[in-house]
């Protein structure tokens, strides 16, 4: 049972992630200097999102919003301005599943949230390729069998750390064979 709720936890958080890849902000330029500023210059807050450039279905979902929404800092605005325009283009299907997923993150205990944003942030340390592994390996995962599954979970769990070790770098070296391989037949002759 617990091991049940903890592979539905780590699916709800990979699913409950994807949404936040769209609500990254845009990273500020290394040398300190934002786009469209003169070197020297003093770095300029981020534009907000002024309330009456919102489109009326915009101001409708974000209602809640109307009487601080001066208030709120920019990046928010601009958060919620781009997460709203991306919610009303979503089919009903699909607002439907983010809904769920969103009950079942805030039904979850706090220690457990913190845990999942943990490993989130962990995550998005990684270079862009590990994180494509780790994207591709949970498409793996997602694609076994319920017994197969289970059966690889009871493996990782009853393995040592040196054996989980031993485990993680096999699957590197066959992804890196793998794309070694797919290189050299992509390689123009």
């Amino acid at each position: 049972m617990m091991l049940n709720r903890r592979s539905t936890c780590l699916a709800l958080l990979l699913l409950a992630a994807v949404p936040a890849f769209a609500q990254q902000t845009p990273e500020r330029p290394q040398s300190g200097v934002q786009a469209g500023s003169q070197p020297g210059a003093p770095d300029a807050q981020p534009a907000g999102e002024s309330w009456s450039n919102l489109s009326p279905d915009q101001q409708k979902l974000l209602e809640r919003f109307r009487d601080k929404w001066s208030s709120l800092p920019p990046e928010r605005q601009q958060n919620l301005a781009r997460g709203s325009k991306r919610w009303l283009a979503m089919p009903p299907e699909q607002r439907e599943s983010a809904k769920d997923r969103f009950e079942r993150w805030r039904d979850l205990p706090p220690d457990q949230r913190r845990q999942f944003r943990d490993r989130w942030d962990r995550f998005q340390s990684l270079p862009p390729q590990e994180q494509d592994a780790v994207r591709e390996n949970f498409r793996k995962f997602k694609n076994l069998t319920p017994e197969q599954r289970s059966r690889l979970r009871e493996r990782w769990q009853n393995a040592t750390p040196d054996e989980r070790q031993r485990m993680l770098e096999r699957s590197r070296q066959h992804r890196q064979m793998r794309d070694q391989r797919q290189r050299r037949q992509h390689r123009p002759d």
